[in-house]
């Protein structure tokens, strides 16, 4: 066993144990409110749990953690040939069920997680624009631990309980402050959201230097049923890799109708059907890449990466409905339909045993 396999198991028992002793009656600050200058981060960010357990990975990742069984939960947003995206650490699992402990993917090394296997992502489209950045894009999921058949959902620095999906879930980028040109200085991002399921994946950081509300808006996670069609409107393309300038979205569920602009807000509960199809925004300044000269991680693909999932198009369809059940979520997949919920509420522990699967129980 390799030295750095070894330092991450015992980082991820450690990470176990602790939570298993800590006191549930301490309490962080909601995560969207803790701020950290990357190099300052702590080994967790939130340390003490409640109904869902402790955070089961850490924050500080280095050269040390960085192998195929990292917990590193620091996700790194740069650009299209360097970024990760939220996946379960075991094999063949759902979003779900591993929302809460969910760790980072990285199309690069270097940031101490684990590294998507070669031919993982399918299509990547990278758009940079007044309020946010998006990557948005096609992938292999089999290859960063989900099922083939899982429509995925939505994952956010705030949750039921504010403490984040995954738990301690912290995103940094050097695209921010915008006209940055150190490219080794990292921003924390405060708002973020993320799709992947349906073999199709969104993360979409908001700028944050920008706090009104309407910008904030932008990176809304109360949409989760009606997935990347509504939240990520894209022309990404299977086989394509490009980077765009691009205009910003609409806010999300706000549209125009006889004249008058109207919010929708989706429902939590009954049968349902979206009151608008929503517009890609103009992009511009585009430039496409072959995906060999972005991605060279030479990690083996696994056996099982046969992305057989048909999810919806990433372009979308318009008036998606659903029918669901109070507090569930239709997932990433444009029409609303889903194999599983985002935000089940999970209750009781999440433990580590060496590089064993940390295990949700559902109440």
């Amino acid at each position: 066993m390799s030295a750095p396999v070894a330092l991450s198991i015992v980082f991820a028992a450690a990470a176990a144990i602790s939570g298993a002793n800590a006191q549930t009656s301490t309490s962080v600050a909601p995560l969207a409110d803790q701020t950290y200058a990357y190099s300052a981060l702590p080994y967790q960010v939130e340390p003490y749990g409640g109904e869902r357990g402790n955070q089961v990975g850490y924050n500080k990742c280095n050269s040390t953690t960085e192998n195929q069984e990292s917990y590193c939960q620091t996700l790194i947003a740069n650009g299209i040939d360097d970024f990760c995206l939220w996946s379960s650490p075991n094999s063949n699992d759902t979003i779900g069920t591993s929302e809460a402990y969910e760790v980072a993917w990285c199309a690069a090394k270097g940031h101490g997680t684990r590294i998507m296997p070669d031919g993982t992502l399918l299509g990547v489209q990278h758009i940079t624009t007044p309020d946010y950045v998006m990557i948005v894009g096609y992938i292999d999921q089999t290859q960063v631990n989900l099922a083939a058949d899982d429509y995925g959902g939505e994952l956010d620095p705030h949750g039921a309980d504010l403490m984040g999906n995954p738990m301690g879930g912290m995103v940094y980028s050097n695209q921010y402050p915008s006209g940055n040109t150190d490219n080794s200085t990292l921003t924390q991002v405060i708002e973020w959201k993320q799709f992947i399921g349906g073999n199709q994946f969104c993360l979409m950081i908001c700028d944050p230097s920008k706090t009104s509300s309407t910008n904030v808006g932008l990176c809304n996670n109360v949409y989760d049923e009606v997935g990347i069609t509504y939240n990520c409107p894209n022309s990404a393309q299977k086989g394509v890799y490009e980077v765009c300038d691009g205009d910003s979205m609409t806010p999300i569920g706000q549209y125009v109708s006889n004249g008058v602009t109207t919010t929708w807000t989706q429902p939590w509960s009954g049968t349902w059907t979206v009151p608008y199809t929503p517009t890609v925004p103009a992009s511009s300044n585009c430039r496409t890449y072959a995906s060999t000269d972005l991605y060279k991680a030479d990690v083996t693909p696994t056996a099982s990466g046969s992305g057989s999932a048909a999810g919806a198009s990433a372009t979308g369809k318009s008036g998606a409905s659903n029918s669901s059940k109070s507090g569930s979520s239709a997932g990433a997949s444009a029409t609303g339909s889903s194999s599983s919920a985002s935000h089940v509420i999970v209750s009781g522990f999440a433990t580590v045993l060496g590089v064993a699967a940390a295990v949700a129980f559902l109440a």
